[in-house]
């Protein structure tokens, strides 16, 4: 079955033939190939492209390694050319090569020459495209499957049932594929241990391992939950599992972030419109290897709904942030004490803003109001939007916040908009 990605499809269509390398970054097993090497270059065939002026080097494989060097790449990539027709050259996981920074800058330099690139770490991609290309490079973040993609893999299956499914086992494509949840435990166990974590501790040389994975493991248990370096240092030595210092833990949870393993989401102070420099939050950029990192045994629907919220507001283009609201509550003696409230996410993209609360559940009028009360104190006339797991019919309260279903929220990209 073929899972279609026509939002990034299109996007890379968009951008062909302007002149500029066009970089596709992403998790590991996402579908950053297969996205290039399958649905493009059949967009490429379809559009009247010969075979013969499409150029593919995937670097992952064994059989190509004489290419990880950038002078025989190079040399191979100017070989192919033989005429003064448009040719395009798709190189997947680029980062593999050494220098791969110079060989980019050359093929930019060859006029009827258009060129596509995948890679897997951000630091080796991100970091330095923005330095080496200058403007001369498009960088298309790829996640893996939205809710939304899929579900079009059971598109006749009950919704809370294929929710179950994506949120234990996350949105790498092969894996959605997988037959039976057997199959689908088993797979990102493996990957996560074999391909993810291997990876970074040889990209990284990491010394010890079992520093780094007992880190993965706080991080798993506490999904979207504040924290910091020196919190996480304090963490380990009253667990009595051993001493890793705040300096390790910011180079390593740095590692899992240029992997794309983890998200950071920093707070904003909305009302003294600055940003608070920690703790943040961080999230898991696909929660099926969140969950088999801790053996699917802490499967919180509560943060799990919250992690995925944020991927998808996330791949929306949204920018999306922790927000912080400082209010003065009474207290049972008549005095007033300064309290910090959380708004779960805001999202800003362009001139837009949209606060979003994710409520599990709101059964009671005093639910909805304890979830609904750090919107309340934000003050400003942009938009307020709390998403609840209930099956709930799209309105807006007393309070002018507008209520939607979670079913609703994945399933329709314009619902924060309307």
């Amino acid at each position: 079955m073929e899972i279609r990605r026509d939002r990034y499809l299109e996007r890379l269509i968009a951008h062909k033939g302007n002149g500029r390398v066009k970089i596709v970054t992403g998790i590991r097993r996402c579908g950053k190939s297969y996205l290039l090497f399958q649905l493009f270059k059949r967009h490429l065939i379809e559009t009247g492209v010969k075979p013969n002026h499409i150029i593919e080097i995937q670097l992952e494989d064994r059989s190509n390694k004489e290419l990880r060097n950038p002078d025989a790449c190079l040399a191979f990539i100017k070989k192919q050319i033989k005429d003064q027709k448009p040719y395009y050259l798709l190189i997947d996981e680029v980062q593999l090569m050494d220098e791969f920074e110079d060989v980019l800058n050359s093929c930019l330099h060859i006029q009827n020459l258009d060129t596509y690139v995948t890679g897997s770490n951000s630091k080796f991609l991100s970091k330095d495209i923005i330095t080496e290309f200058r403007g001369r490079g498009d960088e298309m973040y790829l996640r893996p499957l939205s809710f939304k993609e899929y579900r079009t893999i059971q598109p006749d299956k009950p919704f809370d049932d294929v929710w179950t499914e994506y949120m234990t086992f996350g949105g790498l494509p092969y894996c959605a594929l997988l037959p039976s949840r057997e199959e689908k435990a088993d797979y990102l166990k493996r990957l996560f241990d074999e391909v993810f974590l291997r990876d970074i501790i040889e990209r990284n040389r990491v010394q010890n391992d079992s520093q780094l994975e007992s880190l993965l493991n706080v991080i798993s248990s506490a999904v979207g939950s504040l924290t910091n370096p020196k919190k996480l240092e304090d963490t380990f030595i009253s667990s009595g599992t051993g001493k890793l210092s705040a300096v390790t833990i910011k180079q390593y949870l740095d590692y899992l972030c240029d992997a794309f393993m983890i998200e950071q989401a920093e707070r904003y102070d909305i009302k003294g419109k600055r940003y608070i420099s920690t703790p943040y939050k961080y999230y898991f950029t696909d929660t099926g290897l969140r969950n088999a990192r801790l053996n699917f045994r802490q499967l919180e629907e509560t943060h799990l709904m919250e992690n995925v919220m944020y991927n998808e507001l996330c791949l929306r283009g949204y920018s999306v942030d922790v927000g912080v609201v400082e209010i003065n509550e009474r207290q049972e003696d008549g005095k007033y004490v300064r309290k910090q409230i959380e708004v779960d996410f805001v999202c800003n993209k362009a001139d837009e803003r949209v606060y979003v609360q994710s409520a599990f559940s709101i059964p009671t009028t005093e639910k909805r109001q304890q979830e609904e009360r750090p919107l309340v104190n934000v003050g400003d006339g942009f938009r307020k939007v709390v998403v609840t797991k209930d099956n709930v019919i799209r309105h807006n309260d007393e309070n002018g916040i507008l209520i939607m279903s979670l079913h609703e929220f994945l399933m329709d990209e314009r619902a924060l908009e309307k």
